[in-house]
């Protein structure tokens, strides 16, 4: 597969788009190709923008209220009886409320749920870390039989979705990121699962980011282009993983950076702390998160990014001091 790349002048392919937005028009396309999809929400049909499906099939759409245990539940039975159920609610409370019923009707069971988590990472803003989860990957990593996704564009959301959705016999967790996102991939991507994507190749160091959070990366690279050369990797494959091309870049640049809106803890770099140590690859190794313990702040998306050096001039400023 050939790597994902910007445009000469780094600017992106497309207008940006919500990733809940590319999600929604996946499943009426799957629904009107024949495909057997109930959505189901708990009182979260806004979260999930979710209208537009709902008004040209509302006999496929569930609505449990706030009962997110039942939700999960009721979507293993409806799994159980041949249907594709799809969840969407937001990621904070699928997370902490619904835990066994992940567990034990779904991980255990293998059930065929597609499960996504909505808001993730701090993108629920000033409602404070009740509505803040940086942690869904951590728990979710900890559930066998679930494949785990966090899409980088609303291009790969879609591909991710539908391989998911109509191919995937089993569960899968997709975590979603708000906002309105461009895409970076080109036309001919092709979501492989696994493979993480490359978006630049260098020599200096390796930049390793959770979804979304790798345009942030780029950005940053981008504002030192004259300084440092960069292999950029979007992880958006949580499980599977192959990790060749990683591992390829790391051995050549021995000095990496993960970027991820989640904790250190269980995220995208511990997944790769645990690579290098695996492999014994003499790198060095940056993990640019919310810190494993810590809670986040009671702010905007963008100022928790910046308190966290998550933002560009934070990216930038840690590359700076790797090379140093």
């Amino acid at each position: 597969m050939k790597d994902a790349v910007i445009s000469e002048d780094g600017s992106p392919f497309g207008d940006p788009v919500e990733l809940r937005d590319a999600a929604v028009a996946s499943y009426i396309a799957m629904v009107k190709e024949g495909a057997n999809i109930m959505y189901l929400v708990s009182d979260s049909v806004s979260t999930s923008r979710i209208k537009p499906f709902r008004d040209l099939f509302p006999e496929r759409l569930i609505n449990v209220g706030i009962a997110e245990q039942n939700l999960m539940g009721i979507a293993a039975g409806l799994a159980n009886s041949g249907i594709i159920p799809v969840t969407g609610n937001a990621a904070p409370f699928l997370i902490s409320r619904s835990n066994e019923q992940l567990k034990v009707d779904i991980s255990y069971s293998n059930s065929n749920v597609k499960v996504t988590g909505l808001h993730p990472g701090f993108s629920y803003g000033t409602d404070g870390i009740t509505h803040h989860e940086v942690n869904d990957i951590c728990f979710v990593r900890g559930m066998p039989n679930f494949e785990i996704y966090v899409p980088c564009d609303p291009r790969e959301c879609t591909q991710m979705l539908e391989y998911g959705v109509l191919k995937r016999q089993g569960p899968i967790y997709a975590s979603l990121n708000t906002g309105k996102f461009p895409v970076i991939t080109p036309d001919s991507y092709r979501f492989t699962p696994g493979l993480p994507v490359r978006f630049s190749e260098g020599k200096d160091l390796t930049i390793i980011a959770l979804g979304t959070a790798v345009h942030d990366a780029l950005r940053a690279a981008k504002s030192l282009k004259d300084r440092v050369s960069c292999d950029i990797f979007a992880l958006t494959s949580i499980r599977p993983f192959l990790p060749g091309m990683i591992l390829e870049s790391i051995r050549k640049t021995g000095l990496v950076v993960t970027v991820e809106q989640h904790s250190t803890h269980g995220g995208a770099g511990s997944l790769v702390a645990e690579l290098i140590a695996e492999h014994g690859l003499a790198a060095r190794l940056r993990r640019l998160g919310v810190p494993e313990g810590s809670f986040t702040r009671n702010r905007a998306a963008p100022d928790n990014k910046a308190f966290f050096a998550l933002d560009a001039a934070g990216i930038a400023k840690t590359l700076e001091k790797m090379l140093a």
